[in-house]
């Protein structure tokens, strides 16, 4: 994944597309994971309040599926500050039109009401999964993030206080989940998968997690796993 799109014939990675049956890439050099110190909630504050010179590894995908001019939308990665903090991420419902069956931020599209990214990502987020703004502390943004489906995504990172009861907006999210954000925060769960788009290989990174209550694996993948290796790139740098 880079800024480089290319057109595409939508069947390549449209509906229907399993990602599992992308090849896996050799293994890069080893990174650090980020040290346990800094996930903690006072350090995101800190590192947010004062960012290291750094920059995204991937500001988008390579490859583009819509014609139409990127639209501006915003998604929350919420941070819930647990003791060991986690991340919550939705898996959206198998009908839908776009990103089907994807595990997802919640966020989406910014409506002509929304004052800013912020104010979209938030509002979706209660949309979606229920989760009022008043138990989420805006910390920072990661940089925009183009999809290939036509989409200038802000990332807006938010620190949730537990405790918190979800309520699905069920025509779009099947159900909902927390990683361990150091889990995520480790190279060692990154993968990179080569996919053939229009001819040519490209890549993406994924980040399969097993869930040991639910006993199933989540195969985080795409711009959600694209925007977790960024904040990662973040946070180690």
């Amino acid at each position: 994944m880079s800024a480089e799109t290319v057109s595409a014939p939508r069947p390549a990675l449209g509906t229907g597309y399993d990602p599992r049956a992308a090849a896996l890439a050799p293994a890069p050099t080893a990174l650090p994971a980020v040290p346990g110190e800094r996930l903690a909630a006072p350090a995101l504050r800190h590192r947010f309040q004062s960012p290291p010179q750094w920059a995204p590894e991937l500001p988008g995908d390579r490859f583009r599926l819509s014609e139409r001019p990127p639209l501006p939308a915003a998604v929350l990665v919420p941070l819930v500050a647990h003791p060991e903090p986690s991340v919550l991420l939705t898996q959206r419902t198998a009908h839908l039109d776009q990103h089907a069956g994807q595990i997802a931020f919640p966020g989406g599209r910014t409506d002509s009401k929304d004052r800013s990214a912020i104010d979209t990502a938030l509002r979706e987020t209660e949309e979606e999964v229920g989760l009022p703004r008043e138990r989420i502390e805006v910390i920072g943004q990661l940089p925009v993030y183009e999809t290939g489906t036509g989409f200038r995504v802000t990332p807006v990172v938010g620190l949730v206080d537990p405790g918190f009861s979800l309520r699905l907006q069920a025509f779009e999210v099947d159900e909902a989940f927390e990683v361990p954000l150091a889990f995520l925060m480790d190279p060692a769960n990154h993968q990179r998968r080569v996919v053939e788009v229009a001819g040519v290989s490209r890549s993406f990174f994924a980040m399969p997690y097993r869930h040991a209550e639910r006993e199933r694996e989540y195969f985080i993948w795409g711009a959600t796993a694209a925007m977790l290796r960024n904040l990662y790139r973040f946070l180690v740098a």
